[in-house]
């Protein structure tokens, strides 16, 4: 039970930074350290390792978070990311084919009438960001690693009232080969059930969706939900075979190709992960809602089933995008 008042938003950022390392993102495998050469941000005017204070007059209704391999933009009022997206700059991890890449048009949390009022807390670590505002009965906090793979963002609702907050993600429709889109990964769903290494121990094989887009063959990423679940779509229904032997033979999953969307509790979060941490055989990332550590990281010693590039069209979940009945 998280406590009616809410954390000081001082202790959560200097807790956020014991969590970067993963960014709870479903005991995916930290980015790399090769991909995040270089990498380090600047927001608002700020930029280098610090832990500061930005007053409210100073924040502005939005304002970009700009790194060397990650930008994006914020609202101020709710802590919502508008136009995720990968630069494309040159690294040996790279997984955008040398390309600007849009990943997500937005990502954004329903406050339910409720906005964020205070300063904006923010610290920069090197290649890994804090950002933490919060207002009458709830507070916000974003976590950012700039990199070019691996465990890169993290977004966090606490309530007073202890409620489920949706989070609506909507990916980047860029046009052409750009455009990004969820799928149902052929590559876990052929091998559901199967008993795959997983460190010290195993983990069984279950269906996973995932995006990408038809440009980049190493452009893979998917959402890593922690104390929260999509809510299902009925208006994008979408029936897939499951493996030979297993019944029912078929699964259906009520998801949109170019949005979902997300009840996540109150202390809960949703990661987002890319490149191989996206596609590797791990478990879900456990329950926790406070002072949450990273103890599942794999450390390489998972085994990543990739996905098919291009996506076939079958695969693709359909249709775009609908309005839940």
């Amino acid at each position: 039970m998280v406590n009616q008042s809410l954390r000081s938003p001082r202790r959560a950022t200097a807790a956020g930074l014991l969590l970067l390392g993963v960014l709870i993102a479903g005991g995916a495998q930290a980015a790399k350290s090769a991909g995040c050469e270089g990498g380090g941000f600047t927001v608002l005017g700020r930029t280098g390792q610090q832990g500061t204070t930005v007053p409210a007059p100073q924040i502005g209704s939005t304002f970009l978070v700009s790194g060397r391999y990650v930008q994006f933009e914020v609202n101020a009022a709710t802590l919502g990311v508008l136009n995720y997206t990968l630069t494309g700059a040159p690294n040996p991890e790279d997984i955008t084919g040398g390309m600007r890449t849009p990943v997500f048009a937005s990502k954004l949390p329903d406050l339910r009438g409720l906005t964020l009022t205070g300063p904006l807390f923010l610290e920069i670590d090197e290649q890994e960001l804090v950002l933490t505002r919060e207002g009458p009965g709830v507070t916000m906090k974003v976590q950012a690693k700039d990199c070019a793979q691996g465990g890169l963002f993290q977004m966090e609702v606490e309530r007073a009232d202890e409620t489920a907050t949706v989070f609506t993600h909507t990916l980047a429709g860029s046009g052409g080969s750009l455009t990004a889109f969820y799928f149902d990964n052929p590559n876990f769903r052929n091998r559901e059930g199967d008993v795959l290494p997983y460190k010290d121990t195993t983990v069984t094989v279950t269906p996973r969706i995932n995006f990408a887009n038809d440009t980049s063959r190493r452009f893979v990423g998917r959402d890593s939900p922690q104390v929260a679940e999509r809510i299902d779509n009925p208006a994008c229904t979408n029936v897939f075979p499951r493996r030979p032997g297993l019944t029912p033979t078929t699964r259906t999953v009520r998801h949109c190709g170019g949005v979902s969307k997300w009840s996540v509790a109150s202390s809960g979060r949703m990661g987002m992960v890319f490149g191989e941490d996206a596609v590797e055989v791990a478990p879900p990332a456990t329950v926790c809602t406070h002072q949450c550590q990273a103890q599942n990281r794999v450390r390489g010693r998972a085994v990543v089933l990739g996905f098919p590039f291009p996506v076939p069209q079958t695969d693709r979940l359909k249709p775009r995008f609908a309005a839940i009945p």
